[in-house]
C-alpha cells in the first residue's frame, strides 16, 4: 500500500473519503490510486438517491449489499470512491453528482478539467 503523500485534484494531500462504509480501490477510506488501481476509483462522490438509482440502471450497483464481498451497499448520505469512466458518463448524461474534490485523487484530471470538477465539489 501506498504512503498517503498522493494529491486530490487541487494538488493537496489527499483527504480520506469514506471509512464507514470502508471505501477506495485498496480499502483504505482514500481514492488512492496505485499500479492494481491504475488511477481508476478516484472521484469521491457523495451519494445521493438519484445518483445511486442511475448508477444501479447504468450497470453500476452501489446500493445492493453483497455480504460475500464484506460489502454493506452505500446508501444516501454516504461517500463513495467511485471509478473515473462511471464519474464521465453520468456527467455526460447529466446526472448531478456531487462530490468531495480534496478526496478526489489528482489523477481524475486526465479524464475531467478542473472547472468540472469544482461545479460537482460540496466542499471547496
Amino acid at each position: 500500500m501506498k504512503e498517503m503523500t498522493e494529491r486530490n485534484a487541487l494538488g493537496e494531500i489527499l483527504e480520506p473519503c469514506s471509512l464507514d462504509p470502508l471505501t477506495g480501490y485498496f480499502r483504505t477510506g482514500s481514492c488512492q490510486c496505485g499500479p492494481r488501481n491504475e488511477g481508476v476509483h478516484t472521484v469521491c462522490i457523495y451519494a445521493t438517491e438519484e445518483f445511486l438509482t442511475y448508477s444501479k440502471s447504468a450497470g453500476n450497483d452501489l446500493s445492493t449489499p453483497m455480504p460475500q464481498y464484506n460489502f454493506p451497499g452505500v446508501k444516501p448520505g454516504e461517500s463513495w470512491c467511485l471509478n473515473g469512466p462511471s464519474f464521465v458518463r453520468a456527467l455526460t448524461e447529466g446526472i448531478d453528482v456531487k462530490i468531495f474534490i480534496h478526496s478526489t485523487h489528482e489523477n481524475i484530471l486526465k479524464l475531467v478539467d478542473l472547472e468540472t470538477l469544482k461545479k460537482c465539489a460540496i466542499d471547496l
